[in-house]
């Protein structure tokens, strides 16, 4: 069997999702995701100038081979556009081997592990009551488990994670459309002081059961952290995400000490280097990486292994800014 060719597609709803499509001589081919959020065009082009050339001839059932050829013939590894590339092209080879052996390709790694996945809706809201509105909403849907974002009193343009001026604040999904983004203003005062007052409103209205995670989307300092994460303790966060910026490991040390908090990390993150050191130390709780991002299937399952020794969880990264693709792969993995 051989590659005979591969073609780049890029968009759909709301969002230029990249998606690769690789066919071979016998009929049977495989898709992969390769979005890059709001950098769509540079791995589409990098796939059609630099690696669909490469991947012409080669047998597709030697995913393992052709991942390392990718990975290791580069000069320069590693990045988010190579990784997302090599992500695509792995995916994509899974695809078509697991139809040749007629198999989801989670049988071809050893079968079902679980019946069921549990998922969490984005709660938002420009306000608190919002907020609240919104987390109804998605438990009448049956939803477990809620990321909530909510807008913070005197800050413009309320803050991270949340609508703007003249759109529906509430069940608030990003809107990936437009060449420039949006800006923000945040006030990281404001937002320690406010933000403990939301958990423990989510609490007294909505009881312990409840699953409540939240995104600090890497704005606050390790000191800063440290406070909040204490202050939040109480109200049992199923995870706190992105405390800290990711390229400061040894704060997440720090964070260890000082609360139980339990942390989820790794959305930015493209290989198992970045989170080598965090998995082996066990400093989170929760791996976030993107099978896209991470470089595929057989990537991330390298991934998956190291945690599974060190008590760490996964919790792939799986907004909009990922294509349904990218979400069975995950399953996957």
């Amino acid at each position: 069997m051989k590659i005979t060719s591969a073609e780049v597609f890029v968009g759909g709803p709301g969002k230029n999702y990249v998606t690769l499509k690789i066919m071979t001589d016998q009929g049977i081919y495989g898709l992969g995701d390769a979005t890059l959020n709001n950098r769509e065009t540079l791995p589409a082009q990098y796939l059609q100038d630099y690696l669909i050339p490469c991947l012409i001839g080669m047998d597709p059932r030697n995913s393992e081979d052709i991942w390392q050829y990718f990975y290791r013939g580069a000069y320069f590894r590693r990045g988010p556009i190579a990784m997302a590339t090599i992500g695509a092209i792995d995916m994509a080879l899974w695809d078509i081997k697991g139809k040749i052996a007629g198999l989801p390709v989670y049988q071809l790694f050893g079968g079902k592990s679980r019946e069921a996945t549990l998922v969490y809706a984005h709660a938002t809201g420009n306000d608190l009551e919002d907020l609240l509105e919104s987390i109804e909403n998605y438990q009448a849907q049956g939803y477990k488990a809620v990321r909530i974002q909510c807008g913070i009193p005197n800050m413009p343009k309320g803050g991270y994670g949340v609508s703007r001026e003249g759109e529906d604040s509430k069940h608030f999904i990003t809107d990936f459309t437009g060449a420039v983004p949006k800006e923000e203003v945040w006030d990281t005062e404001k937002y320690l002081q406010y933000m403990p007052t939301v958990f423990a409103t989510i609490r007294e209205r909505f009881g312990p059961d409840l699953k409540v995670l939240h995104d600090v989307h890497h704005r606050l300092t390790p000191r800063e952290v440290y406070a909040f994460a204490k202050s939040v303790e109480k109200y049992n966060l199923f995870w706190l995400e992105d405390p800290t910026p990711a390229e400061d490991q040894n704060a997440l040390k720090l964070i260890r000490q000082h609360s139980t908090a339990p942390i989820a990390i790794g959305e930015v993150f493209n290989s198992l280097w970045d989170c080598k050191q965090l998995i082996e130390e066990e400093l989170i709780d929760f791996i976030r990486i993107s099978v896209t991002y991470g470089g595929g299937i057989t990537h991330v399952k390298r991934i998956v292994e190291l945690a599974g020794l060190h008590h760490i969880r996964t919790g792939f990264h799986g907004a909009p800014s990922h294509s349904p693709i990218s979400m069975a792969a995950a399953r996957a993995s």
